[in-house]
């Protein structure tokens, strides 16, 4: 008898941590980011991290991806539960503009950090300014990316046809880098937070000289076209080796988006364990300090989801 209560407790106990190991495992998230050169990789895979450890009932996981038009395509198809993105980008999935044939069932869970455009060269090219691009051979991003529809825009706010007036590669940020390191482009764009590794890689080379081109003249015509979605910024001075001058640029917000039919209390639990735990995610990229819950008010162009809209007004904040 007491042996068989013994073998009972045992199965009792053994029944609690399969149950509790099944919970922990009931909710698998994946989370669409870019390439491993930019900083939605690294901060995605913070997310992750800290929505793993966190959350009890939730395993999240961090994927390489094109970025932003792709991760649209990847929530919006359920194919990926998360996605980091560019505000512009979400808009034109939101509205079918753009890329998107078909409007896409996202929602915002969060506004991120702000994303600075890049225009990368370096010095002895001849490349002062956008208008200077005309003839050379340009990056403008990998098929897919948020990188590649600003990059476009922002173009076209300077008078280029990107088509007609460039000899025009489409790589990513680290693929674009290595490239103009070799002297297979003659300049790139990128759109990242600040400071974006490959960046920084390549102000770090010897015998090459970083130079950022400034466009932030650009945001009006962007802004009169597109709507608000642009505002004037700068990449300032000493953020990358070489780079001894503040560069005006345009500037765009960061969203974490999912679909619209994802639990509520999922985007609630995820946003909490974010929010609560901002400092592991400042440990590892300097970005995540940006996550604020005053940045939330007028940062996406786009509706909230429930679960968002529920954890923000606990803060204090209406959205919509």
């Amino acid at each position: 008898m007491k042996r068989a209560g013994i073998l009972m407790c045992a199965l009792v106990m053994a029944m609690g941590v399969t149950t509790a190991w099944a919970q922990k495992k009931d909710v698998r998230l994946s989370i669409a980011t870019g390439g491993t050169g930019g900083v939605y990789y690294p901060l995605g895979g913070g997310m992750a991290s800290v929505i793993s450890k966190h959350v009890a009932y939730i395993e999240a996981t961090a994927e390489v991806t094109s970025a932003s038009v792709d991760n649209c395509l990847l929530v919006g198809a359920g194919k990926a539960d998360l996605a980091l993105v560019m505000a512009d980008t979400a808009l034109d999935a939101f509205e079918a503009k753009g890329k998107f044939k078909d409007k896409l069932p996202i929602r915002t869970a969060a506004v991120l950090y702000p994303n600075n455009m890049h225009v990368v060269t370096v010095e002895g090219k001849g490349i002062e300014k956008i208008s200077d691009l005309k003839g050379r051979r340009v990056s403008t991003g990998s098929p897919g990316s948020g990188t590649e529809v600003m990059a476009l825009r922002v173009l076209e706010a300077s008078g280029i046809d990107p088509d007609k007036d460039l000899k025009r590669d489409k790589l990513g940020a680290s693929e674009s880098a290595g490239a103009l390191k070799d002297g297979k482009i003659d300049a790139y764009f990128w759109v990242g937070g600040l400071p974006t590794a490959s960046v920084t890689d390549l102000g770090a080379t010897p015998g090459i000289k970083l130079k950022l081109v400034g466009h932030d003249e650009t945001v009006a015509k962007m802004n009169e076209k597109y709507g608000p979605l642009y505002v004037k910024g700068k990449i300032p001075a000493k953020t990358y080796p070489g780079q001894d001058t503040d560069v005006p640029i345009a500037v765009v917000w960061n969203l974490l988006i999912c679909n619209e039919k994802t639990k509520e209390s999922v985007i609630y639990d995820v946003l909490k364990a974010l929010f609560e735990n901002k400092s592991e995610l400042v440990a590892v990229h300097q970005e995540g300090k940006h996550l604020e819950v005053a940045s939330q008010k007028d940062g996406s162009p786009i509706p909230f989801h429930p679960g968002a809209i529920k954890f923000f007004a606990e803060k204090g904040v209406t959205l919509k």
